[in-house]
């Protein structure tokens, strides 16, 4: 069976698929949502279909929806929604005084960029600077930064970059879950070192050692050096409040 999920103007249809008979389960639901479309007076734009292989040993299935088929592709939509998006405000906006586009870039561009990150942050060099590019593009748009170099638009605009951004919402998640703030039971997730000769910040995670690197980018594993890098009072504030008022301090020193 597939699931199916819907976000903004995006529709897609996912399924385990490790036979023929998956791949075949897979196309019949693709047949069916085509048919409930063409009941119920829907169309759907066959020229935006396409296909995303996760997994390394991944038959690679070809698929169709209607008469279109499509091959496969690496999913970063997010970044072509979230450079639209800018470029609709660059060309709507008369003023583009740091007043006026950083109201807009947070609340219309922010949410594309950093929808339920924590899933799907990129791990990978090409596709990191990708979605930095369209940072970079909205700080070089604000009138009198224009011959800055990013970093300098960053400290004066008092922003982060998207990869310290993305780090520091990490971080924030992990103090909810050993702090107990999170609805979800988290802190079974997490591994503390239990050992009494401990150095560092006192509430250290456990890293586990594995053969294949892909482990390595799971949530649990990525954020155990950046949070065991932390200061003492980070991880020990009082407060989530508190904590994210020091994480902000730290995170303004590093490189």
């Amino acid at each position: 069976m597939c699931t199916l999920s819907k976000f903004a103007n995006d529709t897609k249809l996912g399924g385990a698929v490790d036979s023929l008979d998956g791949r075949h389960t897979l196309q019949r639901d693709l047949d069916r949502l085509e048919s409930w479309a063409v009941t119920n007076c829907i169309k759907f734009n066959e020229s935006k279909y396409r296909i995303l292989h996760l997994g390394s040993g991944n038959p690679g299935y070809m698929y169709k929806l209607g008469d279109e088929s499509s091959p496969g592709e690496r999913d970063l939509r997010c970044y072509l929604r979230a450079n639209h998006v800018l470029g609709c405000i660059k060309h709507s906006i008369a003023s583009w005084t740091r007043e006026v586009i950083v109201p807009l870039y947070t609340a219309l561009v922010w949410p594309h960029l950093e929808y339920c990150v924590q899933f799907w942050a990129p791990q990978y060099k090409k596709a990191i600077k990708l979605l930095e590019c369209v940072h970079r593009r909205a700080t070089k748009m604000m009138k009198g930064l224009e011959g800055k170099t990013y970093e300098e638009r960053l400290r004066s605009l008092v922003l982060f970059s998207l990869e310290k951004r993305r780090l520091k919402g990490e971080l924030i998640t992990v103090y909810n879950f050993l702090k107990g703030g999170s609805r979800v039971g988290g802190a079974d997730l997490l591994s503390l070192v239990t050992s009494n000769r401990i150095r560092g910040n006192g509430m250290k995670l456990h890293q586990g050692k594995f053969r294949l690197d892909i482990r390595t980018r799971f949530f649990t594993e990525r954020v155990a050096g950046p949070w065991n890098r932390l200061p003492r009072e980070v991880v020990t504030a009082p407060s989530l409040s508190e904590s994210k008022e020091r994480l902000d301090d730290t995170l303004n020193h590093m490189v």
